[in-house]
């Protein structure tokens, strides 16, 4: 498997572990629809579902990982959100947070930037 890809399955675990830490839920993870992913779907507050787009990178010389999702990733992240939410009838609010995890010789670093954008 390449680098890159090893590199993001790493990221996720790391997220996946941090939000275990701070209480919520997992629901699903790598969730597809489409040709759209989802990388966790948690729940902390049962009237929140919580979609998290987690990006590694392994250096921030051109910038934080957050600043990797584009318009089109948010797109793709909505799209993914609806069906999971239609097709499981639920009544809930989404709430979409993104956590930056730089993994390096030298770090570990995770952010979580919890409603880190709004999609109506």
């Amino acid at each position: 498997m390449a680098y890159h890809n090893e590199l993001g399955k790493q990221g996720e675990e790391y997220a996946a572990n941090f939000l275990l830490e701070q209480g919520y839920t997992i629901l699903k993870r790598n969730y597809r629809y489409d040709r759209a992913e989802i990388d966790i779907i948690a729940q902390k507050e049962p009237s929140t579902l919580v979609v998290v787009e987690v990006k590694t990178r392994n250096s921030s010389a051109f910038g934080g990982p957050q600043e990797f999702v584009n318009r089109s990733k948010i797109n793709q992240l909505v799209k993914a959100a609806d069906h999971y939410v239609c097709n499981g009838v639920l009544e809930t609010e989404v709430r979409f947070d993104v956590i930056a995890v730089l993994i390096n010789k030298k770090q570990i670093k995770l952010d979580h930037y919890p409603a880190a954008f709004y999609h109506f």
